[in-house]
C-alpha cells in the first residue's frame, strides 16, 4: 500500500495504491517547505492520515520545494504523523515531472506551470538540470514569462491599442493597477501568469499564438538544447504545456525532437510509474 503526494504550494493530490489499484484519494492544501515548518506540515498531514492512513506501508512524497537542503523537513513530519510506515521518500517536483512523463525510459522532463523547469531523466534518477533560474532571470516557457511577454507587447505598442483596452476591461485593471501588481504586490508571478486566461481565449489572433510559440521557442533553445541529446523525447507537464499542447508540439518538432507525454498534472504519470515497479516486484 503506497501513499503517493503530488504537492504545490497551494494543494496537494494524495493517492493510495494497492498493488496496482487505486483504492482511495483526498486532496489537501499545499505543502512547501520553504515556507512551512514542522509542525504546520503535521497539522496538514493528520487530516491525510485520518482517511488515508490505514494499512499504508510506504510513503512516496513530491514536492515543490523539497530540495535536498528542505526535503528533510517535510521527511520529519511524515514521519510524526505515519510512525509506522519506515519506506518514506521525499522527491522534488521536477522528478515527479519525469517519472510521469517518461516513465522508467530516458528521456527530457519538463515543467510548464506558472513556473518552468527542466531536466534529463535516464530512467531512474535526474542526471542534469539547467537551472531555471526564475521569472525574473529565466523561467522561459512558463505562464509568468508569458504574462510578461504579453504585458510588454500591449504598453510597447506592438500589440493594437484595441486589443490593450479589451485586456484592461476584461481584467479591471488599469495600468497603474497593473504596475503595482508587478512589483509591488507578492506573489506577482501569479499575476502574469494570469495572463494566460485571456491569451487563451483569443489565440484566434495571430500575435498573441506568436508569443505563445516564441515563449516555447525560448524554453527549447536556453533550456533543452543544453542537454544535447537529440536522440530523447521531450515531454511536459503543467498548465501551460496541456492548454497549449498544440503549439508546443509543433516548436518541439520543428526544432527536431520528438514529443513525448504531454500531460496537465503528474498525478496520473505517477500512479502508473509506482503501480509498473509494484508489478515488478
Amino acid at each position: 500500500m503506497i501513499l503517493i503526494a503530488d504537492s504545490g504550494s497551494t494543494k496537494t493530490d494524495w493517492v493510495l495504491l494497492d498493488g496496482q489499484q487505486v483504492v482511495a484519494q483526498m486532496v489537501t492544501q499545499g505543502i512547501n517547505p520553504v515556507h512551512q515548518d514542522v509542525s504546520t506540515i503535521t497539522g496538514i498531514l493528520n487530516a491525510v492520515l485520518g482517511k488515508l492512513g490505514v494499512g499504508v506501508t510506504a510513503i512516496r512524497f513530491y514536492g515543490a520545494g523539497c530540495t535536498q537542503q528542505c526535503s528533510p523537513v517535510v521527511v520529519k513530519a511524515l514521519s510524526q504523523v505515519f510512525p509506522m510506515v519506515e519506506d518514506v521518500e521525499v522527491h522534488s517536483d521536477l522528478l515527479a515531472a519525469a517519472r510521469a512523463v517518461c516513465g522508467a525510459e530516458e528521456g527530457i522532463a519538463c515543467i510548464l506551470g506558472t513556473g518552468a523547469n527542466s531536466c534529463l531523466f535516464d530512467g531512474r534518477t535526474i542526471v542534469d538540470n539547467v537551472p531555471p533560474l526564475g521569472y525574473i532571470l529565466g523561467d522561459e516557457g512558463s505562464g509568468a514569462v508569458l504574462g510578461k511577454m504579453f504585458l510588454n507587447a500591449l504598453f510597447k505598442r506592438t500589440l493594437p491599442d484595441s486589443l490593450r483596452d479589451e485586456y484592461l476591461s476584461w481584467a479591471g485593471l488599469s495600468y497603474g493597477d497593473i504596475i503595482n501588481k508587478v512589483y509591488r504586490q507578492p506573489m506577482s508571478n501569479r499575476y502574469l501568469a494570469s495572463c494566460s486566461l485571456f491569451i487563451g481565449e483569443h489565440l484566434e489572433y495571430e500575435p498573441l499564438k506568436a508569443l505563445v510559440r516564441q515563449n516555447f521557442v525560448d524554453f527549447i533553445v536556453k533550456n533543452v538544447e543544453r542537454y544535447s541529446r537529440r536522440d530523447l523525447s521531450v515531454g511536459a507537464v503543467g498548465s501551460i504545456a496541456w492548454h497549449y499542447r498544440d503549439i508546443l508540439c509543433d516548436v518541439v518538432r520543428e526544432m527536431g525532437y520528438e514529443i513525448g507525454k504531454i500531460i496537465k498534472s503528474p498525478m496520473e504519470g505517477l500512479v502508473r510509474y509506482h503501480a509498473d515497479s509494484n508489478a515488478l516486484q
